[in-house]
Order: C-alpha cells, then structure tokens, then sequence
C-alpha cells in the first residue's frame, strides 16, 4: 500500500499549494529552540519548512504507515521526533514538561471539533496554536452572540483562548480537494486565574444545557439549575435563547451555580 495515498477514514486532505504552506509558516513563524508540536503531519509539506527554521519538532500521526515513512520522507532529518499516536488522546501537558508549547496542523475536518475542546483542556500548557481547519469551524470559533454559528464551541474556546482568524483557504491546495473552504486560525490561551479554574464546571455545565436546547429559553433550558429570578437579577432575560447571550453573561449564569454541584464534564 502506497503511504502516501489519502485515506478517507482518517480524514485526510493533504496541503499542496506551495503559496499557501509559505503562508502558514510565516503565520507560525517558528523560532530556534521553541517547542513545537504539529499534528497530522501527514506528507510533511508543513514539516519540512517548519523543522527547517525551528531545528526541532514533534509530530503527532495516526496513520502507522505515514507515521514510519515520514523520516525516510524527509531524509531522516535531526531533530524530528514522530509519535504514531491519536491526537485525540495524547497528552500535550506531559510533552511540554513545564515549557511552553506551541502546536500546529492541519487538522482532520472530522475530529477537528473535539481534538480542539481536547486541546483547550491543556491550554494552560499551550502558549499558541495555529490550525488549518474547515471554513466552518473557524467561522463557529470567531461567531459573534445572536449568529446561528454562535454555539458552545465559541463559548468555551473564547474562555480559554483570544483567537484571530488569519486567512481562508479553497479546495484546490489540497490533495485530494475536500468538498468544503478551509480557513487558518490562531488561538492563544489565556493565563487563567485560580477563580476562572473553579468556575470553569459549572460554566461547562451552563453551556452545554444553553446550547443543547438552543430553541428553547434560558427559563427552560436551565430548569432545574438556576431558578428564572435569579437569572432576571441578573439583568439576562429568562425569556432570552442561550445564542443571544455573550461570554461575560454566561459567566455571571456560572457563578450562580454552587461548586459542588457543577460536575467537571469539559472535553
């Protein structure tokens, strides 16, 4: 079997476009000595120049057979270190051993969504990310209140991360082309305070009940959670959608929510 060939079961869309790879490296702006990790390194056409301006990098590559020619692709150079492991579990804290880490990629559009909330679980381990994504993530990711992209992955994304869409990206500096835009973004975490850590269960919680009922009023979809007074005396509207609330509102929901109520679920 030809390592190279693009498999539809891992998801895989790989960069071509030389115009396109410039860009994105230059966006990273890899530096000498950083600590890099890029995930889906896939044919290494963003591994090459990245390891070339950095001297070291990690890869992270589900695909055994691409995961085991990627070095004799490169010409087996210094300094590349390749896991064949799943992104999706991979613990990135463990990598950065203390340091800040930076990780990359082009990520594969069907597990881009939660390798992200993985991802933003280890935030505090993380100084920034540059993704390739689909088009639409990244327009979910940077949505304003009141959009019918505005969801729970903008929320809690915007909690963690400021994020700075950078540029989009067509079908056609893919291999094979995918049916769909892509776009490139960059998220850099922020340094949570102690209070920010401890209100971040019940915040998932508030979240994930808003937006899954979003046709539904705050008063219904946090029934049982926060009694409607006490979301009025707050100055939000209990007759309020969750998509019309932004991220300082959802916060102030959280706090009503006593500690040892709030079960951590955030993934």
């Amino acid at each position: 079997m030809n390592p190279s060939r693009p498999r539809k079961r891992f998801g895989q869309h790989f960069l071509t476009d030389t115009r396109v790879i410039d860009r994105l490296v230059a966006a990273i702006d890899p530096k000498p000595g950083q600590r890099i990790i890029e995930i889906g390194p896939g044919r290494g056409a963003l591994t090459a120049p990245v390891l070339g301006r950095c001297g070291g990098l990690e890869v992270v590559e589900l695909d055994r057979d691409l995961a085991s020619s990627l070095a004799e692709r490169l010409s087996h150079p210094a300094g590349l270190v390749v896991h064949q492991d799943d992104a999706l579990s991979f613990d990135f804290g463990q990598r950065a051993g203390g340091e800040p880490l930076r990780v990359i990629g082009n990520l594969p559009y069907n597990i881009s969504t939660p390798l992200i909330f993985h991802l933003l679980g280890q935030s505090e381990a993380l100084s920034d990310l540059h993704f390739m994504l689909q088009k639409e993530v990244v327009d979910r990711l940077v949505a304003s209140p009141g959009g019918r992209q505005y969801g729970r992955l903008t929320v809690m994304a915007g909690f963690h991360c400021r994020m700075e869409r950078l540029f989009d990206v067509g079908p056609a500096a893919f291999d094979p082309p995918p049916a769909v835009d892509s776009a490139v973004i960059r998220l850099v975490p922020k340094r949570l305070s102690q209070d920010d850590r401890d209100l971040l269960p019940a915040l998932d919680r508030v979240v994930r009940s808003g937006f899954g009922k979003r046709r539904k009023t705050l008063r219904n979809s946090l029934r049982g959670m926060i009694d409607p007074d006490r979301i009025d005396a707050l100055g939000i509207d209990p007759s309020a959608r969750p998509e019309t609330l932004d991220l300082d509102q959802f916060r102030a929901l959280a706090g009503l929510i006593e500690p040892d109520k709030a079960q951590s679920a955030f993934r």
